[in-house]
């Protein structure tokens, strides 16, 4: 396997995919253009380089720059996936999602129920997440939670190139709309990856590590951070398991009481924000259905419930470290019942 990027991996999922079925199209603010006016045409390949070189190959009635209008392109997504294309619209920011809410909410996630079954919505909607580079409150957000509390969309955040790649197959020839978002940290993280066409399924939890004492349960970004706390962990004789819960609608439940059952200890770290977050549906879950297998109450590492500051060193403190793990991890030891 060669060593890509989280940025190639996506790039490479995007080229195999258009290849393979000429109704794939991709459409957003400038996934073809990003020039700065000059006119010249796939130079930059959206906000983070994920299309670049696309238009060159597909040409552009497949690949289009939109103007900054999220609510019409995501709606024209929504029509163009019911009369039998597959659009793979990008949002530069998952903050800006709120313009087309009522494209998302109202008609994507329900046309399949509402049409009985009888309508397919295949569109993936793409948009980077995320803390950590500076953009301030307005862009730097992990909104993931408000889309998986919707019954209708599929939600991917994954960790890893390998994952990027296999997911966001599997989201393009998905028949469901699927939220699929990637953390702007990551698109420089590098990893094996596969050069052929491959799926990873959606729903099931990828196990990072095994370990006898405490299970670590992350998405995103914050996979890695569980990944460094391990690493520490174990020069203390302290050996954590780390699931990667890859989708969150569907959420690989089975993995996670499993986990529970076998340490008896679980630590949940996720980015977002605590109230009606991804840490706080995964606990609730574990108290309701693996209550009597915990050695100690759960733990969330999360940031608090305030807007992402903008200065660096509040940034940073803002965002779930690695210490904070393992602080929680041995909480969680130390406050056994």
């Amino acid at each position: 396997m060669s060593i890509k990027t989280f940025r190639q991996a996506l790039n490479e999922a995007l080229h195999l995919e258009m290849s393979r079925d000429k109704n794939v199209i991709i459409f957003g603010e400038d996934v073809c253009g990003g020039t700065g006016g000059t006119g010249e045409k796939d130079a930059w390949g959206g906000a983070f380089g994920v299309t670049k070189g696309l238009l060159s190959e597909f040409g552009p009635d497949r690949i289009m720059d939109t103007p900054i209008t999220e609510s019409a392109f995501v709606g024209a997504a929504v029509g163009a996936a019911m009369t039998g294309l597959r659009p793979v619209t990008e949002i530069m920011f998952v903050d800006f999602l709120g313009v087309c809410f009522d494209q998302i909410f109202n008609q994507a996630a329900k046309v399949r129920y509402m049409f009985g079954g009888k309508a397919d919505m295949p569109m993936v909607l793409r948009a980077s997440y995320g803390a950590g580079a500076s953009s301030a409150s307005q862009h730097s957000q992990a909104l993931y939670p408000i889309f998986t509390h919707i019954p209708g969309l599929k939600v991917v955040v994954p960790s890893n190139p390998y994952d990027a790649k296999g997911l966001l197959i599997n989201a393009i020839r998905d028949e469901d709309p699927v939220i699929f978002l990637e953390h702007k940290m990551l698109y420089d993280f590098s990893g094996e990856v596969p050069d052929e066409a491959y799926t990873v399924p959606f729903g099931e939890a990828g196990i990072i590590r095994e370990g006898k004492d405490v299970t670590l349960i992350s998405l995103g970004k914050m996979v890695n951070v569980c990944q460094e706390a391990a690493d520490e962990l174990a020069k203390e004789n302290v050996a954590a398991s780390i699931l990667d819960l890859r989708t969150i609608s569907p959420l690989d439940e089975e993995t996670i009481l499993e986990f529970t059952e076998e340490t008896g200890r679980v630590v949940v770290v996720d980015e977002a924000y605590p109230r009606c977050g991804v840490a706080a549906d995964v606990s609730s879950i574990i108290v309701e259905k693996a209550f009597s297998d915990l050695k100690a109450p759960i733990k969330k590492v999360t940031p608090p419930h305030s807007p992402v500051p903008y200065a660096p060193n509040l940034e940073q403190a803002f965002l779930p470290s690695s210490q904070n793990v393992i602080d929680a991890v041995k909480e969680v030891i130390r406050g056994e019942k």
